[in-house]
């Protein structure tokens, strides 16, 4: 829900996956690889375009598998639709990439950068995703809920 505040805040989540830092690495740079586990539950993915070098650009959406009138899309009313580009790419350590949504709502303006790194720890590697300048119209708890829900499709994924 939109704050008001105008105000941008910062949200994270952190996760142990039994997985090298090179073998998630990989999963966020291979187009397959992220359409079968970034959208969080309850979604899927379509890529329209990906380019996985540092300044590279890609759109895709996460298109809501079960439409729920109580719930509704960025962009539509059963899709988020984003553009994003490729800011870092340190393979093995860190991915930095800036998303904007595609919406006409203000609320789901402006850039959020998504700062994924990867730090080998016993039984794996631990997964963090910093997001910074979350719009507004992005629910606090919901998307925190996302972004752990996109980890656990990735631990599935790779493990």
């Amino acid at each position: 829900m939109p704050t008001g505040s105008g105000k941008k805040r910062t949200d994270t989540a952190s996760r142990v996956i039994a997985a090298s830092p090179q073998a998630l690495y990989r999963a966020f740079v291979d187009p397959a690889a992220i359409a079968s586990w970034r959208p969080p539950q309850g979604m899927k993915a379509e890529i329209h375009t990906f380019d996985p070098r540092e300044g590279g650009y890609y759109r895709m959406s996460f298109l809501y598998t079960e439409p729920d009138p109580e719930v509704q899309g960025k962009t539509s009313d059963h899709a988020d639709t984003f553009e994003g580009r490729f800011v870092g790419l340190l393979p093995g350590e860190r991915i930095v990439e800036e998303i904007d949504f595609v919406s006409d709502d203000p609320a789901f303006r402006g850039t959020m950068t998504i700062t994924t790194t990867f730090r080998p720890v016993s039984g794996g590697t631990e997964v963090t995703v910093v997001c910074e300048d979350v719009p507004e119209g992005i629910g606090e708890s919901e998307h925190k809920a996302g972004i752990a829900s996109g980890l656990a499709n990735l631990a599935a994924f790779v493990e």
